[in-house]
């Protein structure tokens, strides 16, 4: 009788913080970060709750590393380009950052400590509208114009009642079936927008309004130095 082939088991990825934070926000997407539990963590990793605290402080030092880690996927204006596409660029990556964690944005605006990734980041656009031209009056006002738009709409976004856009089209009939078309005719066509499908030569709603901010700011800051 042949023997057969001994079956060793795999050997363990060895535990650590990072391990333990990008575990974290692994299941923080799925399934919010109200759901997460050290017990929880501790079973996804396969090792007792208790193992984590050699990694991690607690729930606080853990989300704190958390958000850490997704600051870090914002990208800063880069220093080569103008300062309009910069910030364009910019924006869009702390905004496709904070959608593809959608638990972020809300824990980032209510932490009370300095995030050393955020601070890189305003500093970034801080230093992009300076040297763009513009007075330190009118980019402090520029930069929380930017800023309170990328989470503004992140905040909606994410407050949405479903995932998919068949979840919307469910949601937005049913309740289209509810408004008098004769009183609201403008309700449902702007609803009816919403169920077209997007044109991908179109910004997307996001895009959109960044662009008027952006270009708001470029005519004030021409104003600003004609006056």
């Amino acid at each position: 009788m042949a023997t057969q082939p001994e079956v060793r088991p795999e050997p363990r990825v060895p535990l650590s913080r990072e391990r333990v934070l990008l575990t974290a926000i692994r299941l923080a997407d799925e399934n919010g970060f109200e759901s997460l539990s050290m017990r929880k963590l501790g079973e996804v990793l396969g090792v007792q709750a208790m193992s984590l605290y050699n990694h991690v402080a607690g729930k606080d030092d853990l989300r704190d590393g958390m958000v850490d880690i997704v600051m870090e996927e914002i990208e800063a204006p880069p220093e080569d380009l103008e300062w309009k596409p910069a910030l364009r660029q910019s924006a869009i990556s702390a905004y496709e950052a904070l959608i593809r964690h959608p638990w972020a944005c809300s824990l980032m605006l209510s932490s009370p400590r300095l995030i050393p990734a955020r601070m890189n980041w305003m500093e970034g656009v801080l230093k992009t509208l300076r040297e763009g031209g513009f007075s330190a009056n009118l980019t402090h006002h520029a930069y929380h114009a930017l800023d309170s738009h990328i989470t503004g709409f992140t905040l909606w976004v994410v407050s949405f009642p479903f995932q998919t856009h068949e979840e919307l089209v469910d949601m937005a009939e049913g309740f289209m079936r509810q408004i008098p078309r004769d009183e609201f005719p403008y309700v449902i066509e702007h609803a009816d927008q919403h169920l077209a499908p997007p044109d991908p030569d179109e910004p997307s709603e996001f895009e959109f309004g960044l662009d008027l901010i952006l270009d708001g700011l470029e005519r004030m800051r021409d104003q600003a130095a004609n006056a």
